[in-house]
């Protein structure tokens, strides 16, 4: 069996495929540092669900969290979010320079 290296690019795609991790992220993005309760309240599920999100989001990097007392209160980390974007831009700029192509070979039967 072959293991691979979980590397950070891997844990960052993998905790921005749920959609509520995303949405965690939003909300983050908006307005920070949020306790887990505030960030919790839009979400129809229990507290410990959301905590086990915001776990995946942590070993990610994207989000950190403090505790004062007894509130943890969570901040974005958009940091990791670069590398991810930096190769998925690669990739854009092969689909349209292929698209581009494409179209140029189109054109020219016409």
């Amino acid at each position: 069996m072959v293991k691979y290296q979980d590397s950070a690019l891997d844990r960052t795609f993998a905790a921005l495929s749920d959609p509520t991790r995303r949405a965690l992220i939003a909300r983050l993005s908006e307005q920070q540092p949020l306790s887990v309760s505030e960030l919790a309240r839009p979400f129809e599920m229990s507290l410990p669900a959301v905590m086990k999100h915001l776990d995946v989001l942590s070993d990610a990097g994207l989000v950190t969290r403090k505790k004062t007392g007894r509130t943890v209160s969570c901040r974005l980390n958009a940091g990791p979010m670069k590398e991810a974007t930096d190769w998925l831009e690669r990739y854009q700029r092969f689909w349209s320079e292929s698209l581009d192509r494409l179209a140029t070979l189109v054109e020219e039967d016409e």
